[in-house]
């Protein structure tokens, strides 16, 4: 059985043992002033409270719900908009592809290449993924068991990459609802070093009809409860103003709420590893 421990990114290391890291922005690039501006409170924020971070935002959201809903500026502007914001801030950046296509490219900028959900057992994407060398961060599908993901590990491993994240975003339970299983949590850790995507897993898809609703108020009761178990790192997305969101805003943690949320988070992390 192919077992990951720990991924390096560039002078950091991630595993379930080590402190958090937090994978923190925007679902999705909406103009290159809020992500400049975004960028550079979360990095005043982390520093601030000694905190590693990977800025996130996705220049296209390709799995909408709808054929009106904002999937952001695109690769070329989007990747040039991320660049900014990797050279000024000097920190890491995670971003989504959709297409086998898009892999090459994207690597150009991003330390951390994404895998949504939907497409986590897509053998094409993950080769084109893999072959870029770069650490990769693979959401696991509402669909799957934990078990399942182990065969996604030896996909990547078949390919040559074993700087794999896996992330939990929640399973489907029934009609329009996910439900986050710390049981199947602990199956994932022992495959990998183990994400959890706090924002997406508090999502209600399609509780809107053409667009997913959601739980925000509730991100610190999930994010504590599965800090207590040890995990590799936290997913948040954040905006300063949710209810103007143009993507999953009834899921994202309201920016100026960001550093409570944080430091919550840090406490039950280093306790749990103590």
């Amino acid at each position: 059985m192919v077992q990951i421990t720990e991924v390096q990114l560039k002078n950091r290391k991630i595993s379930n043992r080590d402190p958090a890291i937090f994978i923190a922005g925007m679902n999705v690039i909406e103009s290159e002033e809020l992500c400049i501006s975004i960028a550079g409170e979360l990095k005043n924020i982390c520093e601030r409270n000694n905190v590693d971070f990977i800025f996130k935002a996705s220049f296209d959201k390709a799995n909408r719900s709808s054929i009106d809903s904002f999937r952001g500026p695109g690769i070329d502007q989007g990747l040039k908009i991320l660049k900014t914001v990797k050279d000024e801030f000097n920190v890491p950046i995670i971003s989504d592809i959709h297409e086998p296509s898009q892999a090459e490219t994207a690597a150009e900028v991003l330390d951390v290449i994404q895998i949504p959900a939907f497409l986590s057992r897509q053998t094409d994407l993950i080769k084109a993924a893999c072959e870029t060398e770069k650490v990769i961060n693979v959401k696991k599908a509402q669909f799957l068991s934990p078990a399942q993901m182990m065969n996604i590990i030896e996909k990547c491993n078949h390919f040559g990459n074993e700087n794999i994240l896996l992330c939990e975003r929640g399973s489907i339970f029934g009609y329009d609802n996910l439900i986050v299983d710390f049981l199947g949590i602990d199956e994932i850790k022992k495959i990998a070093p183990t994400i959890l995507d706090i924002t997406h897993s508090l999502q209600l898809p399609g509780g809107k009809g053409k667009s997913a609703d959601g739980r925000s108020s509730q991100a610190k009761v999930l994010g504590t409860a599965a800090a207590a178990i040890g995990l590799a790192g936290f997913f948040i997305e954040v905006h300063p103003s949710p209810e103007n969101a143009l993507c999953d805003g009834a899921s994202a943690t309201r920016l100026s709420e960001f550093e409570s949320l944080l430091l919550e988070l840090k406490k039950f992390d280093e306790l749990s590893k103590s």
